[in-house]
């Protein structure tokens, strides 16, 4: 009921559509508008993992996320501002512990910028309307695009298909 709740608040810019059997979020307007909260209202409303990924660049350890094997027919949304990010039907098992994505449900939706916490260059992946952590890209994925969206389930909620479609 809460990531319902969410989506309805969160899908003001949006509308959601099936083609050709996959969800399609398409942009109401030219951009997407940014929100700015203060850390600690970002502290208040999430849980202290949730606030760790997304606000604080951190990980999740490997298979213990709550989406990492989830099969559910639907749509992956930013757990602090339910944009919506990722089709499940793009979503494969990469084997490495988080789900994983061959491309995001918008370009726009996800912003990409570069880190050196490890020591070298990785591509880190961001909520662009929130800027939430939600994990990083990698040039070893699936066709059609050959890229691996390795994503934190603590930054993301999921909403099924058919309560989508019905919320339009």
């Amino acid at each position: 009921m809460r990531t319902l709740f969410l989506l309805i608040l969160g899908i003001s810019l949006f509308s959601c559509t099936q083609k050709s059997g996959q969800l399609k979020a398409q942009k109401e307007s030219s951009s997407v508008v940014k929100i700015e909260k203060s850390d600690a209202e970002w502290q208040a409303e999430l849980e202290p993992l949730e606030y760790r990924v997304l606000r604080k660049a951190g990980t999740e350890r490997a298979f213990s996320g709550d989406l990492w094997d989830y099969k559910g027919d639907g749509v992956f949304t930013c757990r602090g501002c339910q944009l919506p990010l990722f089709d499940s039907q793009t979503k494969y098992k990469s084997g490495t512990g988080w789900p994983s994505y061959y491309e995001p449900i918008n370009k726009d939706n996800v912003e990409e910028d570069t880190d050196h916490l490890l020591g070298y260059a990785r591509t880190e992946v961001h909520c662009a309307r929130c800027n939430g952590h939600l994990g990083h890209v990698f040039p070893d994925g699936p066709k059609p695009t050959g890229l691996r969206y390795c994503i934190n389930s603590a930054s993301l909620d999921f909403v099924k298909r058919k309560e989508v479609a019905t919320e339009k």
